[in-house]
């Protein structure tokens, strides 16, 4: 749909993918990522810009 000046309303998704490796002691695979989750949660541990891998732009909608 085009609006009175001729042009389109488009809707962009901007998707940035970050990423950490941390260390967790742990007696199996879900104690370890059960840990992970409950620090990331009490923010023990942050992401920032230097943790970013990759970041996308889709449009979502137009209008």
């Amino acid at each position: 749909m085009k609006n009175d000046t001729g042009l389109k309303t488009y809707q962009i998704e901007i998707v940035e993918t970050m990423s950490a490796i941390i260390d967790i002691k742990a007696e199996d695979d879900s104690s370890a990522i059960m840990q992970a989750q409950e620090k990331y949660r009490n923010e023990d541990v942050e992401l920032n810009y230097d943790d970013l891998i990759d970041t996308k732009f889709n449009i979502f909608d137009v209008k």
